[in-house]
C-alpha cells in the first residue's frame, strides 16, 4: 500500500534512518540506446527549503559523463535484507565550484545524513584535486518503503496542491 504526500518532512526521518543504515546505493543511468548501467556508490543528502538535495563526489568516467550528457536523469536505489528500501528519482548535474566542493566535502565526512558518508581524503588529496568531480542530485520523486509491512510513502516535487 502506498501513500502519497508533497511534504518531504513526512517522510524524512525514515528516509535518514534507512539511508543512514543502508549506506550504499545502485545509481542507475542509461545509455544513448537507452540500455541501462548501474554503479554502486555513496551519495550524500541534505535539505534545502523543504526539499531533498543530493550529492555525489565521485569520477567523471567516461561511461558516466556520456550518460548523463545524454539523459541527466537518474535513479539511486536503497535497499536491506530487513526490506527496507528508498528509491530516489532526480535529476544529476555536473557542478564545478570550489564552495560547493567544500560543501560537499563537509557532507561526507559528518555523515549526511548520519551513518552515511565517508573520508573523501581517501580517494582524492582534497577539494582542488582535478579528480574529483560532484554532482548535484535534485529528485523529483523519493519512495520510502517500510519493510515490516511494505508501506511506502511516495513524496513528489510535482504533486498537486
Amino acid at each position: 500500500m502506498a501513500s502519497r504526500t508533497r511534504s518531504f518532512a513526512t517522510i524524512e526521518p525514515r528516509f535518514n534512518a534507512y539511508i543512514g543504515d543502508i549506506v550504499y546505493a545502485t545509481m542507475t543511468t542509461v545509455d544513448a540506446r537507452g540500455r541501462p548501467r548501474a554503479r554502486v556508490l555513496i551519495p550524500v543528502w541534505e535539505v534545502v527549503d523543504g526539499r531533498p538535495l543530493g550529492w555525489l563526489a565521485t569520477y567523471r568516467t567516461p561511461v558516466k559523463a556520456a550518460h548523463l550528457a545524454g539523459n541527466p536523469h537518474t535513479t539511486f536505489s536503497y535497499w536491506s535484507p530487513r526490506q527496507n528500501a528508498v528509491s530516489i528519482d532526480a535529476v544529476a548535474e555536473w557542478v564545478v565550484d570550489r564552495e560547493v566542493g567544500r560543501h560537499v566535502w563537509d557532507l561526507y565526512a559528518d555523515g549526511s545524513p548520519p551513518g552515511a558518508g565517508y573520508d573523501l581524503g581517501a580517494f582524492w588529496k582534497g577539494v582542488d584535486d582535478p579528480k574529483l568531480h560532484v554532482l548535484r542530485l535534485t529528485p523529483w520523486r523519493v519512495q520510502v518503503i517500510r519493510g515490516t509491512d511494505l508501506h511506502s510513502v511516495i513524496w513528489r516535487d510535482d504533486l498537486p496542491g
